[in-house]
């Protein structure tokens, strides 16, 4: 699959250069997306071999994940979180010092998100997002997903949702209406920080990510979307919500959202994941 622009390495001086410009091929990971030139320069060591957290959190993630339909217990959950937990930019061949994440030029309009997949099959997989300053990931849902969200570079602005009523969420007469939903997150984090977890229902399954400054965040997603399996990702736009009478919790808050198309500001640059390789043997 040809792409218009991705990230190319170069050793030089026995560093790993790696920027952005034209290129005849490139592997992708997942699906199309909407491809934009950046001029920018990563700077890296490429690691020899994969560092003992990532392989630990594959290994662990292909005992916990069964497939579409199991939510991990609450045991397992508590493994991947500690794993996570302990995770360092560098266990994915990041680095804060690379000028990626200290950028010198403020970047002229839409800033865009870029991501890569580490690894992925049927029952997970494990992606890097990277967002430069200003840059936001929509609103949008994870159906019948449980997702760990680790920052591991930079501060970034969570806002989550859970629908009021998700025994409704298949009713596909609701899907163009305003349904209500409880807001579960709307903070800032600065990494490092603990681990986040979503599940299919609850842990705000509805959420958008605004960087606050230029951010790094690994996200593990069990099962992965699959349109062909019924769980593409939906994207919603929020309204406010003055009052909400019956069932009201003292210092809940509440809003309305409503299904809409793809947002202009969704599309991401894909590229080739170059950082230390797991071992799936």
């Amino acid at each position: 699959m040809t792409m218009e622009a991705g990230l190319v390495e170069q050793r030089r001086d026995g560093v790993v250069v790696v920027e952005h410009h034209h290129v005849s091929k490139v592997r992708c990971a997942n699906k199309l997306i909407k491809k934009k030139k950046f001029n920018r320069r990563i700077q890296r060591s490429l690691p020899p071999e994969v560092p003992v957290v990532l392989q630990e959190l594959f290994l662990s993630c292909r005992d916990v994940f069964k497939g579409p339909g199991d939510v991990p217990a609450p045991r397992d959950v508590q493994r991947l979180c500690r794993i996570l937990d302990n995770m360092k930019p560098e266990d994915v061949g990041l680095s804060s010092e690379l000028q990626f994440f200290s950028p010198k030029d403020v970047v002229k309009g839409t800033p865009i998100v870029t991501h890569t997949t580490i690894y992925k099959c049927n029952n997970f997989s494990l992606c890097l997002f990277f967002l430069p300053a200003t840059a936001v990931i929509p609103l949008h849902n994870h159906p019948e997903m449980t997702v760990f969200s680790k920052l591991l570079l930079g501060t970034m602005h969570i806002k989550s949702y859970d629908w009021v009523d998700p025994d409704n969420l298949n009713d596909s007469t609701l899907s163009s209406q305003r349904r209500l939903a409880r807001l579960k997150a709307d903070s800032d984090f600065t990494a490092p920080c603990s681990t986040s977890v979503l599940y299919p229902t609850t842990g705000g399954n509805i959420h958008e990510f605004t960087a606050i400054t230029t951010c790094a965040v690994l996200d593990v997603l069990g099962p992965p979307y699959s349109k062909d399996d019924g769980r593409d990702c939906s994207y919603y736009k929020e309204f406010p919500l003055s009052s909400i009478s019956n069932g009201e919790k003292e210092g809940e808050s509440y809003g309305w959202l409503e299904e809409i198309e793809m947002p202009e500001n969704s599309h991401m640059d894909e590229i080739e994941y170059l950082g230390p390789q797991i071992n799936d043997h």
